[in-house]
């Protein structure tokens, strides 16, 4: 017969190459034209949102709208301001790269918008109350 090189030669040629995946899958699986992300702003307990919300052109419409969705909404679990937030930011960043940078910036907006209408400082707390140091006491 023919040395043991020669049938490890023959062998590989005869394998079928592997199927290459589709694109935009793992492991070979066809993934699903819906998003979990999709669902989430449509089913999450955080918020029920107007249609079409994040569609909106003007940022301060866009916070006022996530502003009373988070006031009327008895589905969120946290205070009104860190729900609307958090949704916001939710779609912001689950849209990833496929947000146009215009589009973009109109959300970032409402976010400065939605912490002026909640009456937040720069750092997400009340505006209105006195935060002393702890440490001035002692």
């Amino acid at each position: 017969m023919g040395s043991p090189v020669a049938k490890r030669n023959t062998a590989a040629k005869r394998r079928p190459k592997q199927k290459s995946r589709p694109s935009g899958t793992r492991s070979g699986r066809i993934t699903s034209p819906h998003y979990w992300s999709g669902r989430v702003t449509r089913e999450s307990n955080a918020l029920d949102l107007d249609k079409g919300v994040f569609n909106l052109r003007d940022p301060k419409k866009i916070a006022a709208s996530l502003k009373q969705s988070a006031q009327r909404s008895r589905r969120r679990k946290a205070e009104p301001y860190r729900s609307a937030l958090s949704m916001l930011v939710f779609y912001i960043n689950r849209a990833g790269r496929n947000l146009p940078a215009s589009r973009k910036r109109t959300l970032e907006r409402a976010k400065g918008e939605l912490k002026k209408l909640f009456g937040r400082d720069s750092r997400g707390h009340d505006a209105g109350r006195d935060r002393g140091s702890t440490r001035a006491s002692r």
